[in-house]
Order: structure tokens, then sequence, then C-alpha cells
């Protein structure tokens, strides 16, 4: 669903409706309709404008604010939820989604947006409130309203450049819901639609990923420079030295590679050209590169580019000359960064990071490597990966300032790549209206059946500061961005800690089957099987404990009289195995779990620290009974994981002693995590996506 299906003549005449008042107000010299404009607009949208008193003493009492608000990285979204006095109050004091509700207008419908709004503390208002009098919610005036009002949004948008005068607010607040909607206060304001960008030509993103040919400029001759770690990475990847080229007058050859004296003296056009000198040179060097059209792609290292107040003029002016060239038959160059750590394209065979690879390995750690890292920040993928190499992205971009090439370009990019299965990224700020993009790009994404992770900075004022100063982004409100990408269908993080986790789960359980919500909980630790079930709710979505099958209890009975352990268990679920219970114990009863059609997921304690768990990677007390041994977990999780297609997560909780453990366990693909908390509270949000994103997927 590109664009929501609206009322046809009703919604043609309400946009000429809207089209005649924006030109009347325009003409009196006003960016804004008067009342009595604004009571026709309404009218037309099937709402009245209330009389001091008129409204009904049962329905006053509760308030909703409805608008569509042009923002400078979504165009116009769509906005429901608490009016009056308690919209004045900060969203910090709400849980999600309950003060408000959003969306991209161009991304939603009536219907979809009404779910939307039944989360908010103001249609649960309504709803009590119905229920009080014995009637029914006024959805059917609501959902008439959001459709009016998205026909509106889809005639007067300011992406619609063809729009000689286009929507900049109209704000219903508060809105009274009755026999038909009221309204006691109405704004709407308009103007002249934004000049916009010219679209980049993405599809050569594909030869900075995969290039025939690489270009380095600024790489030094004697020192150890940020261009010659790069281009010692680039052959420690294992590029070639017969397609690297470095551009340096006066030099025969740098580390083996042939240099040349200018871009001009190229014996061939470059697929890349990786720019590695000072910032001062690059407004020069650019013109360049765009004039002798010598390059397909460009990666900007330099720093500094629009994030400093003296810089931000002639960099805009920068951007400005190469959105320009893309005007230019065959599009021109693509241009990553500035402020750009660079690429690690493994099928590209290529790691352009200036971080020597003594200090970042980069080991596979999964069969296949089927993901993406997206980072506006090059440390935030660095630190990610140091901390995590189970993430083991296929592709990490840095995408720096967005000089060029931005979110929305990179995710519509990777959106139509089969071979990628799940793409995180990490967000500052987008450029101008770069947020839709980024939202359809989403969609594509998830109904192409990927999954996608965003977490975004800048959530408080001070950190909106460190974003400016760091890659000259702004950030949009944080309640705002996360609903609107929410809605879209991407799993959005709180926190690193956050980010890591759902980025990891999204991996490792990809291909497993979402059937539903229903947990199994398993531990020999009872404060872990309990921690389990008090971690199922997250703010906006709430897993619930499976009820077991009599066969399943039967099973499991079975299970713990043959290890001796009936006396002491009492099944259920969540079900404390007792620390008596062996590696063979405890993946029999998850395999149990697992089987049970009313179970739909399994969180597993492992319980390392029970002297039964071949746990350690070395036992002195008993040699030979750790995990070596092919009845340990390490042996007999892996084939268990990989032959049930419901989703599995193993729980080593213990210090350093089980690392070795836990990272076998991973490497063999197997979803571990060191706190069952974490792994249950990462598991309920990926469950969450994972139904909605089916929910798009039926209704594409």
């Amino acid at each position: 669903m590109q664009h929501p299906k609206h009322p046809g003549p009703d919604a043609a005449a309400l946009r000429a409706q809207a089209a005649a008042l924006f030109r009347q107000a325009a003409d009196a010299g006003r960016a804004a309709l008067d009342k009595a404009e604004l009571g026709t607009l309404l009218s037309g949208l099937g709402i009245g404008f209330a009389k001091a008193g008129a409204v009904e003493a049962k329905t006053a009492a509760i308030d909703i604010r409805i608008s569509l608000d042009y923002t400078r990285e979504f165009g116009l979204v769509l906005s429901a939820g608490v009016g009056g006095v308690d919209a004045e109050l900060d969203a910090g004091n709400f849980r999600k989604d309950r003060a408000a509700v959003h969306a991209a207008a161009e991304l939603t419908d009536a219907g979809d947006f009404l779910v939307l709004f039944k989360r908010t503390l103001a249609y649960q208002r309504l709803a009590a409130q119905a229920k009080r009098a014995g009637a029914a919610v006024a959805d059917a005036q609501l959902k008439a309203c959001f459709a009016q009002l998205l026909a509106l949004a889809a005639g007067h948008a300011p992406v619609k450049t063809e729009t000689a005068l286009v929507l900049r607010s109209l704000v219903l607040d508060p809105v009274h819901v009755g026999a038909q909607l009221q309204v006691q206060g109405a704004s709407c304001e308009f103007g002249a639609p934004g000049a916009g960008r010219l679209s980049r030509p993405i599809h050569k993103i594909d030869k900075l990923l995969h290039p025939a040919s690489i270009g380095i400029i600024g790489v030094s001759a004697s020192g150890m420079n940020f261009g010659r770690i790069i281009l010692r990475n680039l052959m420690g990847s294992g590029y070639s030295k017969e397609r690297l080229r470095i551009i340096r007058p006066g030099e025969k050859e740098i580390d083996g590679v042939l240099c040349v004296e200018s871009l001009k003296t190229l014996e061939h056009k470059l697929d890349l050209l990786i720019v590695a000198v000072a910032a001062s040179a690059v407004y020069e060097l650019v013109d360049e590169i765009i004039d002798t059209d010598s390059v397909e792609s460009v990666m900007l290292i330099p720093g500094s580019l629009g994030e400093t107040r003296k810089s931000r003029e002639p960099a805009a002016a920068l951007a400005g000359r190469i959105n320009a060239a893309h005007a230019k038959q065959g599009g021109g160059p693509v241009f990553l960064g500035a402020n750009c750590l660079g690429v690690v394209s493994h099928p590209g065979s290529y790691d352009s990071w200036f971080i020597p690879l003594e200090r970042l390995p980069k080991p596979q750690k999964k069969p296949e490597r089927n993901s993406v890292m997206l980072s506006q920040s090059g440390a935030f993928m660095i630190t990610r990966l140091s901390q995590n190499p189970w993430l083991d992205p296929r592709y990490m971009l840095a995408l720096g300032n967005q000089t060029d090439l931005t979110h929305g370009d990179m995710l519509a990019y990777f959106a139509e790549r089969p071979e990628i299965e799940t793409i995180g990224i990490y967000v500052e700020g987008f450029k101008d209206l770069d947020g839709l993009d980024f939202c359809r790009a989403v969609r594509k994404a998830v109904r192409a059946g990927k999954d996608v992770v965003v977490y975004k900075s800048g959530r408080t004022e001070p950190g909106a500061g460190g974003v400016m100063g760091h890659t000259a982004s702004i950030a949009g409100a944080p309640a705002l961005f996360e609903s609107v990408v929410r809605q879209a269908g991407a799993i959005v993080a709180d926190d690193f800690t956050g980010f890591d986790d759902l980025f990891y789960v999204a991996g490792a359980l990809h291909r497993k089957k979402i059937g539903g919500k229903r947990l199994g909980a398993i531990s020999g630790a009872g404060f872990e099987a309990v921690g389990m079930a008090d971690s199922i709710e997250t703010e906006t979505f709430s897993m619930g404990m499976g009820k077991l099958e009599a066969d399943t209890v039967k099973r499991v009975e079975e299970i713990l009289v043959a290890k001796k352990l009936d006396a002491l268990v009492e099944v259920r679920n969540p079900i404390d195995i007792n620390p008596g219970a062996d590696d063979e114990a405890h993946l029999q009863i998850t395999e149990a779990f697992l089987q049970d059609p009313n179970i739909d997921a399994v969180v597993v304690g492992l319980d390392p620290t029970a002297p039964s768990v071949r746990a350690l990677e070395q036992s002195k007390l008993r040699p030979g009974y750790d995990i070596s041994d092919p009845k340990s977990t390490v042996h007999l999780m892996p084939p268990m994981a990989d032959r049930n297609d419901k989703p599995v997560i193993g729980v080593v909780d213990g210090g350093k002693l089980y690392d070795a453990m836990a990272a076998a366990l991973m490497d063999q693909g197997v979803c571990v995590f060191r706190n069952s908390g974490r792994a249950t509270r990462a598991l309920a949000r990926y469950i969450e996506a994972r139904l909605y994103a089916d929910a798009l997927r039926r209704r594409n």
C-alpha cells in the first residue's frame, strides 16, 4: 500500500474546496484560514464548530486533539490523542502510544489509523464513557474524519510540487465526540511547496558496494595517515592491488599499488573513489570529480564539512552542486559522507574503514551473512561489532552527514536485495523529507519479508545538541519519530542495549515461524523462570504464558521420571525444573514445549552454574564433563533448535567461566542471551513487530 484509498468524488470535492479556500486567504495576504473559512473547510470534513455551551455535558469531559502537521522529516503526519489541557503535558508523562499516536499520512488509511488511535488514553476514555452510557463508541465518525483528513493530505501534501499552495497544519483541539464530531478550537495554515532535492541515482550504490576498481586520494607516501591505513585495510581484506589506483602526483607506487598523476590521467572510469584529504581540499576536488566524469561513486572521509558554524554555508553550497549534477545525463556520481568512516563490503571484498584490522577483526560468525548495518556514526558500528561480533553484517556503511546519499536512499536500495534479511540502522537526523522516503523504504522492506531495526539518538535536548555538533543533523521529536517509523513497520529500539538485542534477535530468529504470542519459560532456577514470565510485557504489547496440553504435561512428566526429578518438580508453565537437571533434561523439556501447539516460542535458562550441566570449558573436578562432551548443551542444542521452526532462546546467566559455552552456541547459530529478562523483553518486542509485519503483508 503506497497510497491509501480514499473516497473518490467526495475526496476530490474536498481537495478542490481546500484549494479555493487557500487561494482566497492568500489573495487577502494571509497564510492561515480565518474562522469563516475554517467553518467551510470543517463542514466539508463532516465536522461542526461547537457553539459555546452547546456541547453535551457527558461528552464535554473528554477532549481529543486531531491534527495534520507538516514535519520537516516526514511531510504531513496525521496525529490523534488527548486534547485540551492534557495535550499540553509532556509526552514523557505517558506510556508509549497513550498520549498520542502518529503516522505518515501517505502510509496509513482511516481503518489502520483508527486501530492505532484505540491505543490512546483519549480513546480508552471514550470507550469507558460509552460503556457507562450503554452505547457504542463513535468509531464510524472517527474513521470518517480520519479518511477525510487523509484525502485532504493526499491532495495538498508539501511534497506535491505541482500544487500551488500546500497544507502546513490543520489542528482540531478540542474535538468532542458524539452523534457528530464537534470542534471548539481549530486552526489551518498553508504555504508554497518546498523545492526538494533531485533523486539520487541509487542504482550506483551497487558500484559503491561491489567496485571493480577503487581509487584513493590522500595516501601518504611516507607516514601512516588515514589514507594509508585505508589502503592497508583494502589490501588486508582481500581487494587486489591490480584493481587499486592511488591518485598522487610525483609517485610511481605506494605499498605496491600504482599511482597516477590526477583523475584526468586514469586509464578508465573508477567505480569508487575514496577521498581522505583535509576538509578544506574537498570543495575544489568535488568540482573536479563532477567535471571530469571519472567516477561512479565517491566516499568522502573528511569530517567538519557542515558540522561547524563556519563550514555550514560552504558545505550546503557543495551539497547543492552535487545535487545539480544528478540532473546530468547518467545522473552523475553518488557521494557517501562526508564525515564518513567508510564501508565494509564482504561481497565486494573490501574494508575501507580507517580502523586497523588488528583493532577490529571481522571473522565470519554466520554460515550466511544476511544482514546490513547502516549508521550515521561510524563509532556506533565499531562498538556494536566489537562487543557482539555475532551481528556479523554482510555490509556495514557509515553515512556521515548525508551530503548526498541519505538514510532513505540506502534503505530503498537494500529493501530490493533478496539476500538481505535484517537491516539495522542508527539515525541521528534526516535531510528534508527523507524521513518519508525512509518510511516508504521501511514499508517496502517489511513487505518483502525483511526485519528493520532502528535506533535514533537525540532523544533529549542535550542529546539533540550533541547530534548537531557531530553530523550536522536535526533530530525530530522522539515520540513522533518512534510512532511514525514503528507504524511504517520498523522495530524501534529505546537505547543502545535495546538496539543490540533486537538486531541480534532479528538476525538469529528471522527464519523462524512466528505463530502467536504464547511463551514457554523453562529453567532450573526458580527466579529465572519467574523472571521470564515477568518480562513478557512491553509498553505497547504483551505476550502470554501458553497453557500446556495434556500430552505435553505427560511427556514432560516422563522426562522427569527418567531423570529422577519427578518428586521435585511440578509440570507447569513457567517451569522450574530443579538445579539437579542435566543438559539433556533441559533440552528434552524445551523440545516438548516447542512441539506443544499452545506454545509459540520458548526461552530456556541453561543453568550453567548447576553441577549437572556440562557448562565449563574444562572441568578439573570431573575431567571431560564439560562443553566438549557429546552430551553437552553445546552439542545437543543446535540440532534441536534447527529442527524446530519456532523461536527458542537459550540463557547462559553466569560469569566469564561460561563465556566459552555461550560463544560455542552462538557460533552455531543458537540465539543466546546472558540474562533472562533481556532475552524475554527482546523476544516480546520482536514478536510484536513480526506479527505487525504479517498484518501489513496480508493487507498488501
